[in-house]
């Protein structure tokens, strides 16, 4: 299985290239990466990927029609699809899609939350409302999901009326890469925000990926 540039991830998504696998999951552009390497890791040859464009974030009420169809368009295929996203910005409504679709998702209010663990997340939450996330995917897309969107790159100005009530930035590791962590850091230094790194790996992700491989 080929993978795009995040670039492509986050304006296309990614096609399924396996119609004889079994199982089909389907994810997040912004998961590409990590769910491939589980995949590989794991030796889950049944399993095949497909990615919806991650800049679908930037509208979340648009991601439960966008699952909606492509479950409907896989599903003659693939024995089991399971969708690899959180409520994401929803308010339920991919959730309950799901349930009426008749299939399973990830559990969790978005990819922050089952990356540390979402029982370790629920727990900090209270205590981290002044914190802005960032997993490998969106440091590395940084400029297309946040700063160019918000028209920073055109009126940095604005920087303090979008982020001056968050506190720090929290860069939220998959991988050990020190120049992704560098970046990060840049992220950080450019919003005006103290910087912590933790390293969280898959964290749920990979507990949900193993039971939907059966």
């Amino acid at each position: 299985m080929t993978l795009p540039d995040d670039a492509t991830l986050t304006r296309d998504g990614l096609a399924p290239e396996r119609p004889e696998a079994q199982v089909l999951i389907l994810a997040c552009g912004a998961l590409a990466r990590e769910i491939l390497a589980l995949i590989r890791a794991n030796g889950w040859t049944h399993m095949d990927l497909m990615c919806l464009p991650a800049i679908l974030h930037n509208h979340p009420d648009r991601i439960p029609g966008a699952v909606r169809q492509s479950v409907k368009r896989h599903r003659a295929r693939y024995k089991t699809i399971f969708v690899a996203y959180a409520d994401c910005g929803t308010g339920g409504k991919l959730f309950d899609l799901c349930k009426e679709l008749g299939v399973e998702m990830l559990e969790g209010p978005h990819c922050y939350s089952f990356f540390e663990g979402n029982d370790v997340f629920r727990k900090r939450a209270e205590d981290e409302f002044t914190a802005l996330y960032l997993t490998d995917f969106l440091t590395r897309q940084f400029d297309a999901f946040l700063w160019k969107p918000l028209g920073l790159d055109r009126h940095p100005e604005l920087r303090d009326t979008y982020f001056g009530h968050y506190e720090k930035l929290v860069y939220q590791a998959q991988t050990d890469d020190p120049a992704l962590t560098e970046k990060a850091r840049a992220c950080a230094e450019r919003l005006g925000l103290a910087f912590e790194r933790r390293f969280t790996g898959y964290g749920d992700l990979a507990t949900a990926l193993t039971q939907a491989a059966g």
